[in-house]
């Protein structure tokens, strides 16, 4: 027996838990909501609704723009690209994380967790790269109204769109490579509902700070960036919309771009939150719920809501299918 502190454990319990802690994992349990086990049942229920109902959303607004002539415009186009990124966000993250839930947790192989960190990230990169396109769009659109159809066309949604995939992924694939290097030990517990950056970084046991530098370099052109281009895009909108002589005309126009900001703000709100405000695991696990849960099912209501063409495509599609299926008895 060891006599300096150690008089509980024998050498070779010493031995056996040093062995453990640099073992490489290959498995990673994710914990989940470990607070909300007397309401376990309800809060699947409403996982699993607010997960249909945003799949189902997104594809309303999808199907809705492209299925009507009087949306086919690079604000609606953006629109059905930023539905496309909702749903594939979402599903990225809550059809496991009801597994976490139905279970009380669940295991996850290293792998899939480095896999759904990369999905994951490059969704959400490239949902602020896409804020940013549109809020460019419409700053062209209200600031400048006789060039706008010449620099916003189809050419440049399409290569705008593909060039940001093309550059999130593959920045993202840098930062997922170094951390696929990093040397994985135990314990292999990770008390989130989902793998993000920061918990798959406790498990390391050699040096992350390659890793942490790569992430705060890849920030500011994926995040910090976009923001400032959406700011300064605003700024130059709001100055341009007081010069409008008339009330009337100043809400018509501010209106035009009322949902974007919407969005923009629900979006950067809950992000820099979760990131810049830490408060405890429980507190972030709520707001990345908000972040990766709530965000998406809210947009397609938003855009709904307060966009007039959309409810009209809306009205005209409703309208459509009525009368066919009266002719149809």
């Amino acid at each position: 027996m060891l006599s300096t502190g150690f008089d509980i454990l024998s050498i070779s319990d010493i031995f056996v838990i040093t062995m453990q802690y640099n073992i490489t994992i290959t498995n990673v349990i994710l914990l989940g909501f470990k607070n909300f086990q007397t309401i376990k049942n309800f809060f699947f229920v409403l996982m699993l609704l607010t997960y249909c109902v945003t799949i189902c959303g997104n594809l309303l607004i999808i199907v809705v723009v492209s299925s009507s002539r009087s949306l086919h415009s690079p604000m609606y186009f953006f629109l059905t690209q930023l539905s496309f990124s909702d749903i594939l966000l979402t599903t990225i993250i809550v059809p496991n994380m009801l597994r976490v839930v139905l279970y009380d947790g669940a295991s996850v192989s290293l792998i899939g967790c480095l896999t759904q960190f990369y999905c994951f990230s490059a969704t959400e990169s490239i949902e602020c790269l896409l804020l940013t396109v549109m809020s460019y769009d419409r700053y062209q659109a209200i600031c400048n109204p006789l060039r706008y159809t010449s620099s916003i066309n189809l050419t440049f949604c399409v290569k705008s769109v593909t060039i940001s995939w093309l550059f999130v992924l593959f920045v993202i694939l840098t930062i997922s490579i170094t951390m696929s290097h990093l040397i994985f030990c135990g314990p292999n517990i990770i008390d989130h509902f989902f793998c993000d950056f920061d918990p798959i970084l406790e498990l390391s046991c050699t040096d992350t700070f390659i890793v942490k530098m790569e992430s705060r370099l890849i920030a500011v052109p994926l995040v910090i960036s976009p923001f400032l281009v959406i700011i300064v895009s605003y700024g130059y909108i709001i100055i341009t919309i007081m010069k409008i002589p008339s009330v009337t005309g100043r809400q018509k126009t501010f209106s035009t771009c009322s949902s974007h900001l919407a969005v923009v703000c629900l979006y950067y709100g809950s992000l820099i939150s979760i990131y810049l405000f830490p408060k405890g695991e429980n507190a972030k696990k709520i707001l990345s719920l908000f972040y990766n849960v709530v965000t998406p099912l809210l947009n397609p209501i938003i855009y709904s809501l307060r966009n007039k063409d959309i409810k009209r495509a809306l009205g005209t599609i409703y309208h459509r299918m009525h009368s066919s299926i009266n002719s149809t008895h």
